[in-house]
C-alpha cells in the first residue's frame, strides 16, 4: 500500500492506494490536481482523456471511501455516499478511512493528490 494526501479545501484526507496496475500508474503522475465532478449524489468523479491500464477490473459493489476506476468512461472516481449499486468493469484503487461525508451537496471541486511523504 501507498499512503496518499488528498487535499480539498481546508481538508487533508490519507488513502491507502494498493499495487494494482492502475493505482501504479496514477501515483506516476502525482503531484496532480482535478477538477472532479459530483455525480449521482454518490461520488466524485473525473474523466481522463485515455484509458488507464485496468486489468483487474470486476463487478462489484462499493464502500463509503472507495477509490476506484471505472473503465469504460475512463473515470476515477472517490465514492462518498452508498447508494447498494452494483458497478460493472470496476478497478478497486484504495480506500479513504476519513470521514468524506463533506462531499455530499457540494458541488464540482479541485481536489490535489500527492504521496504520502510529499
Amino acid at each position: 500500500m501507498t499512503q496518499v494526501k488528498i487535499i480539498v479545501d481546508d481538508k487533508e484526507l490519507i488513502a491507502d492506494f494498493n499495487n494494482g496496475d492502475t493505482a501504479k500508474e496514477l501515483l506516476t503522475r502525482f503531484p496532480m490536481k482535478l477538477e472532479m465532478m459530483n455525480l449521482y449524489s454518490r461520488e466524485m468523479t473525473y474523466r481522463f482523456p485515455e484509458a488507464l491500464p485496468a486489468k483487474k477490473k470486476t463487478t462489484s459493489g462499493y464502500e463509503v471511501g472507495d477509490i476506484a476506476y471505472w473503465a469504460p468512461r475512463h473515470s476515477f472516481v472517490i465514492f462518498y455516499k452508498q447508494t447498494g449499486e452494483v458497478i460493472g468493469d470496476l478497478q478497486k484503487i484504495g480506500h479513504i478511512n476519513s470521514d468524506i461525508s463533506f462531499f455530499n451537496g457540494s458541488g464540482n471541486v479541485p481536489v490535489n493528490f500527492v504521496l504520502g511523504d510529499g
